[in-house]
């Protein structure tokens, strides 16, 4: 019997999650605290049966109860979830933007890449207006050492995030030239910390003949959120510290992690 109504409960949704959703859904459209008549009110449910729900609710953090005015409001985690979706949805949208406004502006093949639990990961990249292109595949997972994107990564997520994909890759003898032990590759990450971005050729690059120069962006936490990478064929882009198409990619990102609500050193 179990089964049956296990597999009918996956067909047609849990009930008492979307009753629970309604009453968020109403306190959410008040835009300020309610009683309860009110958000029972609101959401089409006698008194009695929005209490019950709203006393899991509470239980969950979703929403909390002001002891002096018996009123309601959505909870520490129901702003959480609004700060996290906020965060995910603004900042692939503005990436999209930035990565373009950056193709069109060096003429070069640019991705954008995030953190996935399999480490980094390319969302989106754009192509320049060039006979000899390098492509880049979407959902392509990226080395933490031998690509620009990923040691933008391992450069600035905390080392217990990313010390199992780094050993594993120094274990599979897949590691750049020079990088034997732990402790080089820390040597390689603070460098780029240093610099403030990360620039990789051939000799270092996962993909033969290829070169690029990844930048990080910055979320509101001051967190690392993206990559964005100029991606081209060996000996194609000017990659010197100062020139202009480094110095494209540290503006787009620097402007990219403002606008996400980061506070860079400079500002």
């Amino acid at each position: 019997m179990s089964t049956v109504n296990d597999e009918l409960e996956g067909k047609h949704g849990v009930q008492s999650l979307e009753v629970g959703m309604s009453i968020l859904r109403a306190m959410a459209t008040g835009r300020r605290s309610m009683m309860l008549k009110d958000i029972a009110l609101a959401a089409g449910m006698p008194p009695s049966k929005a209490h019950r729900y709203l006393v899991s609710l509470i239980r969950s953090g979703l929403v909390e109860q002001d002891r002096l005015t018996s009123r309601y409001d959505l909870g520490p985690f129901a702003l959480n979830l609004g700060l996290v979706a906020l965060d995910r949805i603004d900042r692939i949208r503005l990436g999209l933007t930035a990565i373009t406004d950056l193709r069109d502006e060096t003429n070069e093949t640019v991705s954008l890449t995030v953190w996935s639990d399999a480490g980094p990961v390319v969302v989106r990249w754009e192509r320049p207006r060039r006979l000899i292109t390098v492509n880049v595949v979407t959902g392509t997972h990226l080395s933490l050492l031998r690509s620009a994107g990923g040691r933008v990564f391992a450069a600035w997520l905390p080392e217990r995030q990313t010390e199992a994909l780094i050993r594993r890759e120094l274990e599979s003898g897949k590691a750049p030239a020079g990088v034997t032990t732990f402790d080089e590759a820390r040597a390689l990450l603070a460098k780029v910390r240093e610099e403030g971005l990360a620039v990789i050729t051939d000799e270092d690059y996962f993909a033969h003949g290829v070169e690029a120069a990844a930048a990080p962006v910055f979320n509101f936490k001051n967190e690392i959120t993206m990559a964005i990478a100029l991606v081209g064929v060996e000996g194609s882009m000017d990659l010197s510290p100062d020139g202009p198409t480094l110095t494209a990619l540290r503006r787009t990102a620097d402007d990219l992690s403002r606008r996400l609500g980061a506070t860079l050193a400079q500002d």
